[in-house]
């Protein structure tokens, strides 16, 4: 008895995580076999650096296998002559499952911001506690507690500090995000088609090799959380491709753009305010428009770029 409850729990996590990949912005999994690892000292200690975004990046060993997934923290700064002429601001990109030593270091890094405004679906006002880190975000966040179990990883609300006296909520009341979807006659499942097709477009181009059991064999694996690990993060390299097709054909999206919109108009308060460095606290595929934004409406530049390992792809 205990065997099949054992066996039907990970099948229950198997397709939480299938969901999770089509709410998340990622692609097919069969487009990820991982094979068998085994990795020497040597391999450890010589890494070759590939850069799939600015803002989420697959770093690999010297033999081609994955080594670590991370994000960043992008600088940007006002033009001299702005309105903005010599301010900072950092986007924060972040995976909300992660290592616990990841969210540890950037509740450090939050301490040198005036204010860092964070994303999170909530009433105004919402404060965030460990305790409730499942609560907060309904379906989707159960769904996430229970895949940090299997991938051997953290959850973000459970370790960042969201009562730290400089954080500002900035995102989307569920009345808002509820009649913006309205308004624009788009909803979750519409979205959901457009990345399925989207990704089975993907997939159509992948090489013949890709086996659709994959993700199967990684589940059933003794080394089971690095193999789950690296088929997901290799589907986080197709993020920006996901990301746009969520957008409608305006080119918009009630998820990216216009929780972005809502994000950048509560940024302009706070440098209005006086605030001369933010952090905005996002999801790294929101980064990419929120990057267009400050050059566009704040006339800011990129000066430079930190990243962060979010998940250790050799670690079971």
């Amino acid at each position: 008895m205990h065997a099949l409850q054992s066996w039907f729990k990970t099948m229950l996590l198997a397709m939480g995580l299938i969901v999770m990949a089509l709410v998340g912005a990622v692609s097919a999994f069969a487009q990820s076999a991982v094979a068998p690892i085994e990795t020497t000292e040597a391999e450890k200690g010589a890494t070759a650096k590939k850069a799939t975004s600015e803002y989420l990046r697959i770093t690999k060993l010297d033999n081609g296998r994955p080594d670590a997934m991370e994000t960043s923290i992008v600088r940007f700064e006002g033009l001299p002559g702005s309105k903005y002429a010599g301010r900072i601001v950092d986007l924060i990109g972040v995976v909300h499952i992660g290592q616990k030593e990841y969210y540890e270091q950037l509740n450090q890094r939050f301490a040198d911001y005036d204010r860092v405004l964070y994303e999170l679906v909530a009433p105004e006002g919402t404060t965030v506690s460990k305790e409730q880190a499942g609560e907060v975000r309904g379906p989707l966040g159960a769904m996430q507690l229970g895949m940090k179990d299997i991938l051997n990883l953290d959850f973000q609300l459970e370790h960042i500090d969201y009562h730290a006296k400089n954080f500002r909520h900035a995102d989307m009341s569920p009345e808002e995000f509820a009649a913006d979807m309205a308004d624009r006659g788009d909803s979750i499942m519409k979205m959901v088609f457009r990345m399925l097709g989207s990704g089975m477009a993907t997939q159509a181009a992948a090489e013949p090799a890709a086996s659709d059991t994959a993700l199967l064999f990684a589940l059933f694996a003794p080394d089971r959380s690095r193999r789950m690990k690296q088929i997901m993060a290799a589907q986080f390299e197709d993020m920006e491709i996901a990301t746009a097709a969520m957008a409608d054909a305006t080119g918009k999206s009630t998820i990216i753009t216009e929780r972005n919109a809502k994000a950048m108009s509560v940024l302009a308060d706070e440098l209005q305010q006086g605030s001369q460095k933010v952090a905005v606290f996002y999801g790294a595929g929101h980064l990419p428009d929120m990057a267009d934004r400050l050059r566009n409406e704040f006339q800011m530049k990129k000066t430079q770029t930190e990243w962060f390992q979010a998940w250790d792809l050799q670690k079971n």
